[in-house]
């Protein structure tokens, strides 16, 4: 069913939150559009993650703006050049200051994709850097006992799951999630969540990982502003979709459509903390 059915021919649904967004990095006008969106499609919040300090604290001020709509995450997206060492503190230094207003850490991890695209130019890639900013964020997490949000698929999965056994971090999200059979066994054996975007309608890898991801470890996002392929081909990434995404997941699961909301808000309530 789609998202886009006018007000007065919508069922009364359960809402929902996007698990995942890049809330900051849309345009003023367009945020305010989604905003005013949110209520007429059963969009209840969404957890806004960052991608270094200057995000965070756009991310900060837009939860005061919206309270109740947003939830920030801080954190350094692993998908661009290591920071500085004085930038790295500056960012520990003001998380540490607004731990209070954060639900999470993130969204941190590895850069799969940046270290592919150096192979494929044949460029060296020195993952290290990488792997020492992220323990630093999991022991940040651990120390104020936050969630973390996740950039980690395929091999660098396992090598993430090994460093939230060693800082024995037990809420971890893995967003958009991309593994082997082993790593996705290890995650949901460790109760780990993984959250499912719109591509959950066309991708043959994200369907089959729906299939088999226990039905309480899971969520929806959009990872908006990230555009999406299939019936999404040329629109703007709204939280809307992740309305589409649920009703994909619950005719994957054979699960009511009302009973798949429930199932999906309430995993979103718990592993945040905002139950």
């Amino acid at each position: 069913m789609s998202s886009d059915l006018s007000p007065l021919m919508r069922p009364k649904w359960l809402p929902l939150m996007d698990a995942h967004i890049h809330f900051e990095m849309y345009e003023a006008n367009e945020r305010t559009a989604i905003i005013q969106d949110m209520r007429a499609h059963n969009i209840k919040a969404m957890i806004a993650v960052s991608k270094d300090l200057e995000s965070s604290q756009e991310n900060q001020k837009l939860a005061e703006s919206y309270p109740g709509f947003l939830y920030p995450a801080f954190g350094y997206h692993p998908e661009q050049k290591v920071p500085s060492e004085e930038a790295l503190q500056r960012l520990l230094q003001w998380m540490d200051n607004h731990t209070a207003e954060m639900v999470a850490v993130g969204e941190v991890g590895l850069p799969y994709y940046s270290r592919l695209e150096a192979a494929e130019q044949g460029k060296p890639f020195d993952l290290e850097p990488y792997v020492q900013l992220l323990e630093i964020m999991l022991h940040f997490a651990k120390k104020h006992n936050k969630p973390v949000i996740l950039h980690a698929v395929y091999d660098d999965a396992d090598r993430v799951c090994d460093l939230l056994e060693q800082y024995e971090i037990k809420k971890a999200h893995f967003h958009w999630f991309k593994g082997s059979a082993a790593t996705i066994a290890r995650m949901a054996e460790s109760g780990y969540y993984v959250s499912f975007t719109p591509d959950i309608l066309y991708e043959e890898e994200i369907i089959d990982l729906a299939r088999v991801y226990p039905a309480d470890q899971v969520m929806v996002e959009t990872d908006g502003p990230w555009p999406f392929e299939g019936p999404f081909t040329g629109q703007i990434t709204h939280p809307k979709m992740v309305n589409d995404a649920a009703a994909a997941w619950a005719r994957i699961r054979g699960l009511p459509l009302e009973e798949a909301r429930k199932m999906l808000y309430d995993n979103t309530l718990r592993f945040y903390g905002l139950a």
